[in-house]
């Protein structure tokens, strides 16, 4: 298992909230019509940052569990009200068998003990419920030529701010999480994939980056001035900051 440290984001909230894009309607109204809620279940929405699925599906539930490990996080699901925020990680959360009908986990499956994760994921459940795994690629990631001179600006500052290990090497090399999912009992693992058109601004990309793990706010501090300003000399004559986003989840079913 890749260890990530359990305070990465705290200091990130408030710009998680502002400049985190939500997940597109598109994707909320394809897995409820696939998940199809009774209306009268339970959500549990693990890893939830500032509550953006939580939010998002909550007119489909009775109850609305918003779980994260990062007290800011909490705080601000708190202070929105409406659903039953719980500052835990997933992996010591307590919570009854078949307690729920849909788990969703945005953007942070990799973070999390997955093989342990998917286990209580499988026990929470109804039998016939589902787990949703919901991602979102970033803008440094792209090929476009003002995504490549994001990315190495972006290499540069963490050069100088000494943050190249705050997320851990290879990460990204592991097993599937499809895999991860079936050994853990689930079945019926299937991708939905949707794309949506977005121009960017240098100041909701510097946010952007604000409420990320590897160039967090507080590890700016008093540079992020700097930051913003190397940031438009960069990107300034690139013109338009055109982007192709794409947003998923992989959908797995609890056998009945």
């Amino acid at each position: 298992m890749t260890e990530f440290a359990a305070d990465l984001y705290h200091g990130t909230a408030e710009c998680y909230d502002r400049f985190r894009l939500p997940y597109p309607a598109v994707l909320i109204d394809d897995l409820v019509g696939r998940v199809q809620p009774s209306g009268r279940g339970w959500l549990l929405d693990l890893a939830c940052g500032t509550g953006q699925l939580a939010f998002a599906l909550q007119d489909h539930f009775t109850e609305v569990w918003a779980v994260d490990q990062e007290p800011d996080m909490i705080r601000m699901v708190q202070a929105k009200g409406a659903v039953h925020a719980i500052a835990s990680s997933a992996e010591t959360l307590s919570a009854a068998p078949t307690s729920f009908e849909l788990i969703t986990i945005g953007n942070a499956f990799h973070r999390l003990d997955r093989d342990q994760v998917a286990r209580r994921a499988l026990g929470w459940l109804h039998p016939g419920g589902y787990l949703a795994l919901c991602w979102s690629s970033s803008p440094w990631a792209g090929d476009r030529a003002w995504q490549l001179a994001l990315n190495e600006l972006l290499d540069e500052w963490r050069a100088e701010l000494g943050a190249d290990d705050r997320v851990p090497p290879g990460w990204d090399k592991v097993r599937p999480h499809r895999d991860v999912l079936i050994a853990a009992g689930f079945e019926s693992v299937s991708r939905y994939q949707f794309t949506v058109e977005r121009q960017w601004t240098v100041g909701d990309l510097a946010g952007l980056v604000y409420s990320t793990s590897f160039l967090p706010a507080p590890l700016l501090g008093a540079r992020a001035a700097e930051f913003e300003g190397d940031l438009a000399d960069r990107l300034g004559p690139h013109g338009t900051l055109a982007d192709d986003l794409s947003f998923a989840y992989d959908l797995a079913r609890k056998p009945c």
